[in-house]
């Protein structure tokens, strides 16, 4: 099984650890990542702000690099996912579209190939009975909030992978791993993205609702798919809680690094002494990294 493999900005910055886990989980699964050489920045959420043409061209370009190369794409990134799915409807069904884009980029694109979401690549295609298989630390007494965000499944139309108002592909993850999932409101909601830095008001009291409602769904920690929400609930969850007076102490993980942990892989390999909320305490106090002790735990 191979993908080409786009990890986009985030992934080379705040969002390393994303990387990493990512890397590890699939190689340790058999799904070879082919990266994009010389990839470049999808456009995120300003590009199409700005100008849509822009917004379809530059991920364009990138897909188009993994057509030439006839594989399919797997997108870590809920941002650069949505941004690379959007492009490739937009070519698919404008013949005209197609020809302006393929000018703009300099290369022929037909959207031949598909963009998939690395987490659907894991669940859907890789599939939960081989990733349970693989289980030697399971999550026992884990109760996780899966947080989808707003990007990952919306609009169904491109995303097109789990239900909209209720997706479910990361819930079955964390079962498949040993953990629990809790049910809960707020999976689907915005995080308010960038609006923590250009509107902090606004974007610290989004960021709090999510934080409470998860904590009073029952979940000790929170799973998420998207650089963005997660650096907004990790690193701005202290100002959260202050901000209305409480207190938070619920770490945050990337799917792929609950994975590498279920898989036997050591914590710092995976990038989690990186958080600003510590996850090990969590994970110790469990008992999940007391587990025997495997050769992967140092890989």
């Amino acid at each position: 099984m191979k993908y080409a493999y786009y990890p986009g900005c985030s992934l080379e910055a705040t969002a390393k650890e994303y990387n990493q886990s990512a890397k590890i989980v699939a190689r340790h699964l058999g799904v070879e990542l082919w990266e994009i050489p010389d990839w470049s920045c999808c456009g995120a959420t300003a590009a199409h702000n700005n100008d849509h043409l822009l917004s379809l061209a530059l991920p364009a370009r990138n897909l188009a690099l993994a057509e030439a190369e006839g594989l399919d794409v797997a997108v870590p990134c809920a941002a650069c996912f949505n941004r690379l799915r959007a492009a490739e409807a937009a070519v698919r069904e404008s013949e005209s579209m197609r020809a302006t884009i393929s000018e703009i980029i300099g290369r022929d694109y037909r959207a031949t190939n598909r963009t998939r979401a690395f987490l659907d690549v894991m669940v859907n295609e890789v599939g939960l009975e081989k990733i349970k298989e693989q289980v030697v630390k399971p999550l026992a007494g884990l109760k996780l909030a899966a947080y989808y965000g707003c990007l990952l499944v919306r609009p169904p139309e491109l995303t097109a992978f789990d239900d909209p108002e209720d997706p479910m592909t990361m819930d079955r993850l964390v079962l498949a791993l040993g953990g629990e999932a809790v049910s809960w409101s707020y999976k689907t909601e915005c995080c308010g993205g960038s609006l923590a830095t250009a509107r902090t008001d606004i974007g610290v009291r989004m960021i709090f609702q999510i934080l409470r409602h998860a904590r009073d769904a029952g979940a000790e920690g929170i799973v998420t798919a998207c650089p963005l929400c997660f650096l907004n609930l990790d690193m701005r969850q202290g100002q959260a809680a202050a901000s209305q007076g409480e207190q938070f102490n619920l770490p945050i993980f990337y799917f792929t690094e609950l994975m590498g942990i279920a898989l036997g892989y050591a914590p710092k390999a995976l990038g989690l002494t990186s958080h600003f909320v510590n996850p090990i305490p969590l994970l110790e106090a469990r008992e999940i990294l007391r587990h025997p002790a495997t050769r992967r735990e140092t890989a």
